[in-house]
């Protein structure tokens, strides 16, 4: 049982951490103060593993910098 709300621990924790990175990559866009991509690739990159709409933008984000750097 432990194991399984471990799991569940870290899948939750990874989540809202993923969602708070892209809050904060979101807020960095609007405002000029700080870069928000910085912020907002690594949160979408985490939330990839729970959200398959997110993977399939990720997995085309980096067919097209996979096609962009061999051309």
């Amino acid at each position: 049982k432990s194991d399984r709300s471990s799991s569940r621990f870290h899948g939750r924790s990874a989540s809202i951490s993923g969602i708070g990175l892209v809050i904060v990559g979101v807020i960095g866009l609007i405002v000029p103060v700080m870069p928000g991509w910085i912020f907002l690739i690594p949160g979408l990159v985490i939330l990839a593993d729970y959200f398959p709409p997110i993977r399939r933008l990720v997995d085309w984000a980096k067919a097209k910098m996979e096609s962009v750097k061999n051309s």
